[in-house]
């Protein structure tokens, strides 16, 4: 029954494009060939006496993408695959290993680096709204105070009664009343805890925000009432998101476009209707075969072989050609680069040789 809530939000009105002058130029958002590597090497000592080497992970691996202002752009892929490090990339809780990322023509990553009151500016235009409503509020503080807390740090709203002021519409935006400000976080459901980390991500007014799987620790009936609150704010305030889940019901009705990760590496992007109806990627297409269908219930379908493989001893060529049934001798030795096709990026080899 939940997932038919969801499903039954994509068939409604699609989002409008920016109109011309907001956004219909540059993009908002713009990563390019950004990385993030962590050293997961034993210690020295350990590494001396028993001859191992340094170890890295390539955690996310050339992701290159842009968003326009009040557009959705979702990254979706197995656990593991590097979506959660690009989002904590995008908001400067990791510095990146190499490649940029621009927010409204600035970059970011050297602001952040900066310091100082245009790192604070930055920061209050771009905020987070994490994956688990029961780890991100603090228990021992009351709602209105965690509501509150980023207009104090960033100074947005002066004196207690401003500040009461504004936690009240805030929760009123997201579904919840006023009187709930002097209520702690365990006296609400899980749902309810995820409007009061929405409305704490509204506190500075940003324009960008990243979700992490905020609704993967829900009900699913309540996902729906979530996401149904996300899109309102986003049509109400020209909100841009980039959205984070391993639910492609999900994604199919936030997003407008969609990117696909595998290994830390984006492997299609495009747009949302293009991919759910024409999928270019084998990991693609079977990350959408995987989705049970009523309708398709005695459709034969192609079995991907195989598990994911360690990212710290990633395959050779494309890191996908051990599970792929269109691999060959080129997928093992070469690494794909990114195609651009007719609006939509694909990295395969069998894309580009035209085998599927």
């Amino acid at each position: 029954m939940g997932a038919s809530l969801i499903e039954a939000g994509a068939a409604g009105p699609h989002p409008s494009p920016p109109p011309a002058g907001e956004g219909a130029g540059q993009p908002l958002v713009r990563a390019h060939a950004l990385a993030k590597t962590f050293d997961v090497s034993p210690p020295l000592l350990n590494r001396l006496l028993e001859g191992k080497p340094r170890q890295l992970l390539h955690a996310v691996d050339d992701a290159t993408f842009t968003i326009m202002k009040g557009q959705t752009l979702a990254l979706v892929g197995e656990s593991g695959c590097g979506k959660s490090t690009a989002a904590r990339l995008l908001v400067g809780l990791y510095a990146p290993t190499r490649g940029t990322f621009h927010f409204d023509g600035e970059d970011a990553h050297a602001t952040f680096k900066a310091g100082g009151e245009r790192s604070r500016k930055l920061r209050e235009r771009i905020q987070m709204i994490f994956q688990d409503p029961y780890a991100s509020l603090n228990p021992r503080w009351k709602v209105g105070d965690i509501i509150a807390e980023p207009m104090r740090e960033h100074a947005t709203v002066q004196g207690k009664a401003a500040q009461e002021q504004r936690v009240g519409e805030l929760l009123q935006s997201v579904g919840l009343a006023p009187a709930d400000m002097v209520k702690y976080p365990h006296q609400f459901s899980g749902g309810q805890r995820q409007r009061i980390s929405i409305a704490r991500a509204l506190a500075t007014q940003p324009e960008f925000l990243v979700c992490d799987e905020p609704t993967s620790a829900l009900d699913v009936s309540v996902q729906a009432q979530v996401l149904n609150i996300m899109k309102n704010l986003q049509r109400e305030r020209g909100l841009t998101y980039l959205f984070i889940s391993h639910n492609l019901a999900v994604v199919r009705h936030v997003s407008d476009q969609v990117g696909v990760m595998y290994l830390g590496r984006i492997v299609e992007l495009a747009p949302k209707h293009a991919l759910f109806d024409a999928p270019r990627h084998p990991y693609t297409r079977m990350l959408l075969d995987a989705i049970p269908k009523m309708h398709d219930t005695g459709r034969a379908r192609t079995p991907v072989q195989g598990e994911v493989p360690n990212p710290l001893n990633p395959p050779t060529g494309c890191t996908f050609h051990p599970r792929c049934p269109h691999a060959n001798a080129r997928c093992s030795a070469e690494r794909p680069a990114m195609l651009h096709l007719h609006g939509i990026q694909v990295a395969c080899h069998a894309v580009e040789e035209g085998r599927i």
